[in-house]
């Protein structure tokens, strides 16, 4: 990442004013002060500050990827213990060789620059504290402005993800197809007509009253699953199947709200309508130390015609995974031939 006080034409324009600042300072203190000749104390002044100037913008580089302010306090202190000293030793033997090329000559001055290393190793001290400071200010504010972009983005996925869900739930040809299902089992089963009215009010209830800045465990999301998966069975008949096979430190796995729902969804509308046979709906999850990982499989005609729209979302899942756990390997899709498969990562302890 690129030094902001270099990348930023402002604090660029700021950096070289405190620095030119700090030299006439300097050439002023030597001149009028301590008596220093006019032109030493002006090349004193340049070479010395010139140097440090260059160092500070590299010290950058080594606070941001190597001294990170979340490192055990020991850590922290000893990094940033010997990078001091590093910078300070570095700073005054390059400056301290560079004068005496300039004016190897000049003996009064060279017994003053020799009497005058103690403070300005104070003062080289001072300079890396400062940097240190400003550095952790830019280091806290980038990661800030990342948090709340990455927040932003989070809340724009889940607000599609959940007009996507609005979509599907109170789309009025879902309403129609599972209210005309009904309908028809009211004369031939009326219990059962009964039921399907339940499970259609439990489906819509959850699914338009969660909380979208909130997890939930996978037992409520399958819950809901197979509330939806009930619905659809109506329909479909015995052309749809479905199976959940979970282990038991599963059920209370917290995941995303509503992060199941898209896949089914897509599973129904990609294989078991484009399909005359029965398609089976799988979903595994088996749990690890790490991770529990979900596999959601259904089989589908190779030979049907596709559907062309906007799908369900599975870009969407992928970077709502990838903001709310800040990983990028946590969703993946095989399809292959005749079957579909997804499987997402759920980080155990993110």
């Amino acid at each position: 990442m690129l030094n902001p006080l270099v990348k930023n034409r402002q604090y660029f324009t700021g950096y070289l004013i405190v620095w030119l600042f700090v030299a006439l300072v300097q050439v002023v203190f030597f001149h009028f002060l301590l008596e220093v000749g006019f032109w030493v104390s002006v090349a004193d002044a340049v070479v010395f500050n010139l140097i440090f100037a260059l160092m500070g913008i590299s010290l950058w580089y080594v606070i941001r990827v190597k001294i990170r302010e979340d490192l055990p306090f020991t850590d922290l202190f000893l990094n940033h213990l010997i990078t001091g000293v590093a910078t300070v030793a570095l700073w005054i033997g390059g400056a301290y060789s560079l004068m005496l090329l300039l004016d190897p000559r000049d003996a009064w001055y060279m017994k003053f620059l020799n009497q005058s290393l103690p403070w300005r190793a104070i003062s080289g001290i001072f300079f890396y504290l400062i940097f240190v400071l400003i550095y952790y200010i830019l280091i806290y504010n980038d990661d800030l402005q990342q948090k709340l972009k990455t927040e932003a983005e989070l809340n724009n996925l889940i607000r599609e993800a959940e007009l996507n869900a609005l979509k599907a739930q109170i789309n009025p040809h879902f309403l129609f197809n599972s209210l005309n299902s009904i309908s028809s089992l009211t004369i031939t089963d009326p219990g059962k007509a009964q039921e399907m009215v339940i499970r259609l009010s439990d489906f819509m209830r959850y699914s338009l009253s969660y909380d979208r800045n909130e997890t939930t465990t996978l037992r409520l999301e399958l819950e809901n699953a197979q509330r939806y998966l009930e619905i659809e069975k109506v329909r479909f008949g015995k052309r749809l199947k479905y199976h959940f096979n979970t282990d038991v430190g599963c059920d209370t796995l917290l995941l995303p709200n509503m992060i199941l729902q898209p896949l089914l969804e897509n599973a129904v509308k990609h294989g078991v309508h484009q399909s005359v046979g029965e398609v089976m709906i799988q979903l595994n999850c088996a749990d690890g130390a790490d991770f529990a990982t979900l596999k959601i499989t259904n089989n589908y005609d190779p030979d049907a015609k596709r559907i062309k729209g906007e799908g369900v979302g599975l870009n969407n899942i992928r970077k709502r995974l990838q903001l709310t756990y800040q990983r990028a390997d946590l969703f993946e899709v095989k399809p292959d031939e005749n079957e579909f498969e997804v499987l997402i990562r759920i980080p155990k302890h993110p």
